[in-house]
């Protein structure tokens, strides 16, 4: 295993792994629920490095091989570690992309660290508590599917909560998704990290009051197929963001795939430009959802 650069934040070591040129736009990825940085596939985190971002993912806490506490924790500490890490790395403030658990991280990261944050992109998540769609049947029982208690079984298990969270149009390349089960599981598996990382979900309280206050770029990606966080929640978020653009996307489950790498990376270059205009520039009109 190739050791990564480490980072102390928040009272934890965060392991992280970087992409493209120092100099370039920060760009800061925020993984979901039991996952590993390694989630961000090298390709997808290369491409955005060649949209012109310096890239960045990390392993949130309980996970991969930043520190596992033994406490519970909230999504606000989450929040707050990936600011630490920006502050460890000398950035003042970066463009966010978190996906699943990770938007919720990110939405969080812009509301409590709003200085830190210059675009918003939530990636198939939603507001939380009270505000947020449940899952379907077949999405909690993945989200409640048993260890199987051996690396074999662990595996199949991955590939057939891949195949469930698959959309219609969502191709399954079973080599590709196999690999990278298997990896993520010789790298660091840590059962007990994912249920506590459920429960800081399961208790964070809606946001989408306080979403009504951000002021950041922001888009919003959902798949209309998605079975554990529903098309409603991105819907729901987008609304409440003032100006955030929302993609639906026809036949995407909760993922994002290799089929929409290039239009979510084109529009995340998108939404850093809008940024970057001048100040005092006219603000675009809030533009009606699109499909991808």
């Amino acid at each position: 295993m190739v050791s990564m650069p480490r980072a102390s934040t928040n009272g934890i070591e965060v392991e992280y792994e970087t992409f493209g040129d120092l100099k370039a736009r920060p760009l800061l990825l925020i993984g979901g629920l039991g996952t590993q940085m390694i989630s961000w596939d090298e390709e997808f985190c290369r491409l955005l490095a060649a949209h012109g971002f310096y890239v960045i993912r990390y392993d949130n806490r309980d996970s991969g091989f930043s520190t596992w506490p033994d406490d519970a924790y909230s999504l606000e500490e989450m929040a707050d570690d990936a600011a630490g890490l920006l502050d460890a790395l000398g950035i003042p403030a970066a463009h966010i992309v978190g996906a699943s658990m990770g938007g919720f991280i990110g939405q969080l990261l812009a509301l409590n660290h709003p200085e830190r944050v210059l675009t918003l992109t939530s990636l198939i998540s939603g507001p939380n508590g009270d505000d947020q769609v449940p899952p379907t049947d077949e999405g909690r029982a993945v989200l409640l599917a048993t260890d199987p208690g051996t690396r074999e079984g662990r595996i199949d298990m991955g590939l057939r909560n891949k195949r469930a969270l698959l959309g219609p149009d969502d191709p399954f390349d079973e080599a590709y998704e196999s690999a990278r089960a298997a990896a993520a599981i010789d790298r660091a598996f840590h059962p007990s990290g994912y249920l506590r990382q459920l429960q800081a979900i399961l208790a964070a309280p809606g946001r989408l009051e306080r979403l009504r206050s951000l002021r950041v770029p922001t888009l919003v990606v959902h798949g209309d197929a998605d079975i554990l966080i529903p098309v409603e929640n991105g819907r729901r978020v987008a609304a409440a963001i003032p100006g955030a653009r929302l993609i639906e996307v026809p036949g995407m489950g909760h993922d994002v795939p290799k089929r929409v790498w290039t239009q979510v990376a084109d529009a995340i270059d998108a939404l850093a430009r809008q940024a970057d205009r001048p100040a005092g520039a006219a603000r675009p009109a809030r533009p009606a959802p699109t499909a991808c």
